[in-house]
């Protein structure tokens, strides 16, 4: 057995023994080991003569032993895989490894079938047979659909389109998917160019458009806002000149470049701190994840006082 083995098998084994360790712990001072989850039974009472509807929300684990307070199992396998995934993940920290390509494996096929699913449901059920078989979906699929609601004919292009682009999984005549993809592409590129002209673009300007000048109600200078509007000016300004290659950067010009140079460096590292934050958020929170719903070494929101 390798080195990189024998540490990996070290650290599984270490890493099991503190589960079985801490979850005998637990249910030795609580009766119930960590990483459950236990529901409340909510009954909604309906309209007219229809069964009542009966829903389960999650439930603090202190109040297991109250009247319709159940222990889920499934919701429980759910925040033992997570937890399982997310150190899986962070076995890549080590280095590449069988466990961080299972989960990267089940992360892509997950992710994957998840969008086909509700892709499926939401464009092809609900949006095009809900529009085109209205009656039919009312019966079988959505019980719940607008009884007014009736066939809009429109909704046959799309399928015709979608047809087509379908065909291209045919034996022979796969270049008839060119003409929906043709036009899929074509509109989209109209629709965002549309949008990122107005965002990107207009409104940009629109808002670099400032007064240096800034009076408040009083007619008096308001001197912070007529800064920081100078200041935006100035530095959309210097760097644009940073990018007008068709003068020299020499004398005036080359230190306005340098201005510029070292706003829009400033500019990118607040953007990369800001993305690293945010990275560092989304770490925090698996971890507390891990030391909290999972493991129950820590209890930031009191759920389980009493145990």
């Amino acid at each position: 057995m390798n080195r990189e083995n024998l540490i990996w098998l070290t650290l599984m084994l270490l890493g099991g023994g503190f589960l079985l360790i801490n979850a005998g712990m637990k249910y030795s001072e609580t009766g119930t080991v960590n990483g459950s989850v236990y529901v409340q039974e909510i009954v909604v009472e309906p309209e007219a003569d229809a069964p009542p509807i009966v829903t389960y929300e999650r439930t603090m684990a202190s109040l297991r032993n109250e009247p319709g307070v159940s222990f889920s199992l499934s919701r429980t396998i759910g925040v033992w895989a997570a937890a399982l995934c997310t150190l899986a993940v962070f076995s890549f920290l080590w280095g590449d490894n069988p466990l961080y390509k299972l989960a990267e494996s089940v992360f892509v096929g997950v992710s994957a079938a998840y969008a086909m699913v509700v892709g499926f449901w939401t464009e092809i059920v609900q949006n095009l047979l809900g529009n085109l078989l209205p009656a039919l979906m009312r019966q079988t699929l959505l019980p719940g659909l607008d009884t007014a609601k009736t066939t809009e004919w429109e909704y046959v292009v799309p399928l015709i389109l979608g047809v087509m682009m379908i065909w291209r999984l045919a034996p022979s005549g796969g270049w008839i998917a060119r003409w929906p993809l043709a036009f899929f592409i074509g509109a989209t590129a109209g629709i965002r160019l549309i949008s990122y002209l107005e965002s990107d673009f207009v409104q940009q300007i629109n808002n670099t458009i400032l007064p240096l000048v800034v009076l408040s109600a009083d007619r008096t200078i308001d001197i912070w806002s007529s800064v920081k509007n100078i200041t935006i000016v100035f530095g959309v300004f210097v760097s644009l000149v940073y990018f007008f290659f068709s003068v020299e950067h020499t004398g005036t010009v080359g230190a306005l470049a340098r201005v510029g140079i070292w706003l829009l460096m400033i500019t990118f590292g607040a953007s990369f701190g800001y993305t690293v934050m945010g990275r560092v958020a989304l770490l925090a929170a698996r971890l507390e994840f891990i030391f909290d719903e999972w493991l129950w070494l820590i209890d930031p929101l009191q759920r389980r006082l009493g145990l």
